[in-house]
């Protein structure tokens, strides 16, 4: 992994990366239910029935991974993404349908019980064994799920405390992960612009409320993520050992840093040498794969996380935001991605950065209070103070996400048809934790026990989903 540093220190240096346009990249990770609204532990049958490279394995056998093919950041390519994301999610549908199964796009599947997180619902690749073993021998004592959720109706905050013997609560983390391919020089003012708006992004679209059947976040992915994956016992946590899941401690002047931080911090957990001297690869004319660093780079999961990949041997260099859950519907995903990609050029474009008027420090608290109360948030924002979510985006991040859809050059009807998404949702304030939360209190409220409200809603929830309007248009009852 040190050589691998000294190759991208020189790399960086001599300019040796492909940047001829902006490209977006989109993958997404799905869930599977039964007619009961069970998790259906069948993705190896469903992927068989869909048959299309594009959709693999997760984590766990209830889940499956959309990769959408990267396209140019301009025109109408968030046009043809929902359509492209449509499609194929009525494909893998039909897939699905013949294995008994149905496709959710959620943030955390609200019906997964204790029981499955066991080891045996591992999806079948070696590479997800080698990675729950290593992880629960550096834990060295089973994984603890310690969260207090935030109440629900007149009901007080609930409280979970759990154990699994595997990192299997991880595959309850379904999300949509956004690439941007950057020039190297920009790099560090697209990761600290991500940084700075995670916590306005993951508030407006909180969609992850229930685990294990308690009312938790309003996006519960984010304290689940970290502590199924935490390979801390509570002594090195006390230490000061950083988690695996990291928001990170400091701004950036550049992608090294990252990777840097990455080989000082965390030691590998998957060892799997390669052959290729990076620097010698250099000296001979050839992009190195950098295949040590980038599979250690994978095992620590950064919300915004640094990529350095390679097409037809040529190297680029992306930031992979991992903020958003999936759901509810496409056109919000759509949505939400293009607020991210408008707002994140903007303030890579200011001439004083927000990242100098604001500290590394506020941009982490902002990211767990919008991950905690959603649209009920507190924020930080310079020159704004202490303000909702909702308010800062109408007032502030709407116009300038605009301005910053105009500089990638994407058409007028693709920026006003998903930033309106954005707009209206925050006028409404419902987002898919609103909906889900307010769903399941109407439906206990009329007699239902937990569980059954939990079916019901879901039942609900795929119902709307599947008609493709936006969730703030969702009726409850």
């Amino acid at each position: 992994m040190q050589r691998g540093l000294d190759a991208l220190a020189r790399m960086l240096a001599e300019g040796n990366f492909s940047f001829p346009h902006q490209q977006m990249g989109l993958e997404m990770e799905l869930c599977l239910v039964d007619e009961q609204m069970e998790p259906s532990m069948s993705n190896a049958i469903v992927l068989e029935k869909i048959g299309e490279p594009v959709f693999t394995t997760e984590l766990g056998q209830q889940n499956i991974e959309l990769n959408v093919e990267p396209q140019v950041l301009a025109g109408d390519s968030a046009l043809e993404l929902e359509e492209r994301l449509r499609a194929a999610l009525r494909r893998a549908d039909g897939g699905a349908h013949d294995a008994g199964a149905k496709i959710v796009m959620i943030g955390t599947l609200p019906t997964l019980r204790a029981s499955h997180f066991d080891p045996a619902w591992l999806s079948r690749n070696p590479r997800y064994s080698l990675l729950n073993e290593q992880i629960i021998v550096a834990r060295g004592e089973q994984m603890l799920l310690d969260m207090e959720g935030v109440p629900l109706g007149d009901h007080p905050g609930e409280r979970l405390h759990s154990y699994a013997s595997s990192i299997l609560p991880e595959s309850a983390c379904t999300s949509v992960q956004l690439h941007l391919q950057v020039a190297p020089e920009d790099f560090a003012a697209h990761w600290n612009a991500a940084q700075c708006v995670a916590g306005v992004q993951v508030a407006i679209a909180a969609n992850s409320p229930f685990l294990l059947g308690k009312a938790l976040w309003h996006e519960t992915r984010i304290p689940l993520f970290l502590q199924a994956t935490d390979t801390r016992p509570e002594e090195l946590k006390n230490q000061g050992v950083r988690p695996r899941v990291w928001f990170g401690e400091r701004w950036i002047t550049s992608i090294f840093d990252l990777f840097e931080e990455n080989v000082r911090y965390f030691p590998a957990l998957l060892p799997e040498p390669e052959e290729e001297d990076p620097v010698a690869a250099l000296d001979a004319g050839r992009a190195p794969t950098l295949a040590e660093l980038r599979l250690h780079n994978g095992t620590v999961w950064r919300w915004n996380r640094p990529v350095y990949d390679l097409v037809d041997g040529v190297p680029h260099l992306r930031v992979e935001n991992r903020v958003l859950p999936a759901g509810p519907s496409v056109i919000d995903i759509v949505a939400n991605a293009a607020f991210f990609y408008g707002v994140q050029r903007a303030l890579s474009e200011q001439d004083r950065p927000l990242w100098t008027q604001m500290s590394f420090a506020a941009a982490e608290e902002n990211f767990y209070a919008g991950a905690r109360h959603g649209m009920d948030a507190h924020l930080y924002w310079p020159g704004v103070g202490w303000v909702a979510p909702d308010e800062l985006v109408l007032r502030r991040l709407l116009p300038m996400a605009h301005d910053g859809l105009r500089l990638c050059g994407v058409s007028d009807a693709a920026r006003e048809r998903y930033l309106g998404v954005i707009e209206q949702r925050c006028l409404a304030r419902r987002n898919g934790s609103l909906w889900q939360r307010d769903t399941v209190a109407m439906l206990e409220e009329r007699g239902a026990s937990r569980r059954e409200a939990l079916a019901g809603m879901l039942r609900r929830y795929i119902d709307l989903a599947d008609q493709g309007d936006p969730v703030h248009t969702w009726p409850v009852g």
